[in-house]
């Protein structure tokens, strides 16, 4: 059996997730080989492959990793993500886009106050159906961080948490992160346009 192979080294975000999307589509239900040069495309191509129902084998080789990205030979995720969706805006939960840690362009401190509240109030109410951190936002996933509490308590709730990889890349805090999946805009975006609530906070 022939593998088709796509080379992803050198891509910055979204790019590797978005060629790899475009390649699954053609080949169907054949294997394919994705090579990729760090961590954020590793572990975005990875998840993007999961979500499709597709087997993922990784292997690190000549300084990049090799992703083995399976057939679906027919087979259908255990969860239906258009009933997930579907689920979600009924039960009225939103999706939060926080670009900054704190809120408001006034007083920082009261800023990361307001901030701190919002989280413990999401956390209360169980209303968030995903945080997508970009920009200083992703301050609050990490280690140390003022909300760390409350995040993980949404986590623990079923809150998905994505944080922009190439932000964190940008800031060099991605070794800090204690809460959350490092993302892409590619994944980022794909919230953005699903049905029901978004919510801009910074």
């Amino acid at each position: 059996m022939t593998v088709k192979v796509l080379d992803c080294r050198g891509l910055a975000c979204p790019a590797p997730v978005i060629n790899t999307k475009k390649a699954l589509e053609e080949v169907g239900v054949e294997p394919l080989l994705v090579i990729v040069d760090n961590d954020a495309a590793r572990e975005n191509v990875s998840r993007f492959a999961g979500n499709a129902g597709r087997s993922v084998e990784v292997e690190e080789k000549d300084g990049a990793y090799h992703l083995i990205i399976g057939g679906t030979g027919g087979e259908v995720p255990a969860t239906d993500p258009a009933k997930k969706v579907v689920a979600e805006v009924e039960e009225g939960r939103a999706v939060y886009f926080i670009t900054s840690n704190a809120i408001g362009q006034g007083s920082p401190d009261l800023g990361e106050v307001l901030m701190k509240s919002l989280m413990v109030t999401l956390a209360e109410q169980k209303s968030a159906k995903a945080l997508l951190l970009l920009n200083t936002g992703v301050y609050l996933a990490l280690e140390g961080s003022p909300v760390l509490e409350q995040m993980q308590k949404l986590a623990l709730a079923g809150t998905e948490i994505l944080v922009c990889g190439t932000c964190l890349n940008y800031y060099k805090l991605k070794e800090k992160l204690a809460v959350g999946v490092v993302s892409n805009m590619y994944d980022i975006n794909s919230r953005l346009i699903e049905p029901g609530k978004v919510i801009t906070v910074g």
